[in-house]
């Protein structure tokens, strides 16, 4: 792609700290049950939204082989980086809430695809959810499928409510700075029917998550540009601490290995014909 890529907002990943700290997020293990709903077919043309560094972007794309193509996009030019880094040739930086195809852009085009996929991106996507809903229709083909698995109710919970508590107490409004849209079934599914989506399948799927390290590593990556942004890195570490703190007696097992619960919605839905 020769367009100059740019977002509106300051590029606050790292894919290098992502696959280091978060690499369980693309792992078999997490990702076989909704890449089995989305069920890609040979030859089919697949949008990957919120992609992040490529790896379930790269088993669509062998699934859809030779004959068909998978479009990444995210809204990290780092993470696109690492995607291109990854061998994949057609990504582009774009928020999902406001969906924009970079000028001169052929792979793909809006009407034209069989299916719009997500995983572990679109809880990220607080400011404009519906947003997200109206760029899936519009690229879908009549009959074309949105399978999407992300942050639902309950997810990061005790994790979540810690850092609310933390901030509140030293004066800061935990509301305003808190990035993450986790929905109820029942919310979600009314959003999907709003935006002209037949729902197939809405579940709510909760999952005991092993860390790779501390809290703190996960707080770092997750937490820490949102809820603590404007804070002082000395300040940022403290709410940090505090916070795991306040988890470990739930989170951290008697041999020091943290666990966090996560709590996914997995989705299909079906624009109709």
């Amino acid at each position: 792609m020769s367009a100059t890529e740019s977002t509106t907002a300051p590029d606050t990943w790292s894919a290098a700290t992502y696959n280091k700290t978060a690499a369980f997020v693309y792992s078999q293990a997490y990702t076989s049950a909704v890449l089995a709903l989305l069920a890609a077919q040979p030859g089919e043309q697949i949008l990957d939204l919120g992609c992040g560094s490529g790896e379930v972007t790269r088993e669509i794309a062998a699934l859809v082989g030779d004959t068909g193509r998978v479009v990444g996009t995210d809204n990290s030019q780092s993470m696109i980086e690492q995607c291109r880094a990854n061998g994949l040739a057609h990504v582009f930086v774009s928020d999902a809430q406001d969906l924009r195809f970079p000028p001169g852009w052929t792979a793909g085009l809006c009407g034209g695809y069989d299916a719009v996929f997500s995983n572990a991106a679109l809880h990220w996507c607080k400011r404009a959810p519906a947003g997200v809903l109206a760029g899936a229709r519009r690229v879908l083909k009549p009959g074309g499928r949105l399978v999407v698995e992300m942050g639902g109710f309950m997810n990061v919970v005790g994790v979540r409510a810690a850092l609310h508590r933390v901030l509140s107490a030293r004066g800061y409004s935990p509301a305003e700075r808190d990035p993450w849209y986790f929905p109820s079934t029942e919310d979600y599914a009314a959003l999907l029917e709003a935006a002209g989506f037949e729902v197939q399948h809405i579940s709510l799927n909760p999952r005991v998550t092993p860390l790779p390290g501390p809290l703190t590593d996960w707080l770092r990556l997750f937490a820490r540009p949102y809820f603590m942004e404007g804070l002082s890195d000395e300040e940022a570490e403290a709410v940090m601490a505090e916070v795991q703190e306040m988890c470990r007696v739930d989170c951290c097992d008697s041999q020091g290995k943290w666990c966090i619960m996560y709590t996914r919605l997995r989705v299909a839905a079906v624009l109709p014909a």
